[in-house]
């Protein structure tokens, strides 16, 4: 296992563990797999903005581990790959921007109701939980997808 930075400025092996932005997979995994299971323990109402919220942190978990492998193993050795990096990165700015924003509307309607009984404010601190662990996590991918954008224009 190789483990320098190949000639097209992309970190493989171990140095995938030292170099910036690479190093934000780790917190991106932390992060993700936080919303994902404060989202997934909670009761899921409304089902369909729920619904995108789990899917774009499912999406962007599973994404970010085969992303991390194929750094790690270093498959990431052609010229195409720095902007593959930047394009992933952005979609999963995006993805997990429109999922926090609708992730925090469903918990203000949830804190807005009118008597709020033992189990609709445990969901409650729960939403808003995975409501700051969404933004931190869109925060880290939006400092990725900066850093790679930089590192790929001077590759």
């Amino acid at each position: 296992m190789a483990s320098s930075v190949s000639g097209n400025g992309l970190p493989t092996g171990c140095k995938v563990f030292t170099t910036m932005p690479d190093i934000l997979f780790i917190p991106e995994f932390i992060f993700g797999g936080l919303v994902w299971t404060l989202v997934a323990s909670t009761q899921v109402d409304p089902a369909n903005p729920q619904g995108w919220v789990m899917f774009v942190s499912v999406f962007c978990f599973v994404f970010t581990t085969l992303w991390f492998f194929i750094f790690l193993c270093g498959a990431n050795q052609s010229s195409i790959w720095p902007g593959l990096d930047v394009a992933y990165h952005f979609i999963a700015v995006v993805f997990y921007l429109s999922a926090s924003v609708v992730l925090a509307y469903i918990t203000i309607i949830i804190g807005n109701g009118a008597s709020i009984s033992s189990i609709i404010l445990k969901i409650y601190q729960e939403d808003i939980s995975a409501v700051v662990m969404a933004h931190v996590a869109t925060l880290l991918y939006f400092i990725h997808a900066i850093l790679s954008a930089l590192r790929w224009k001077s590759s």
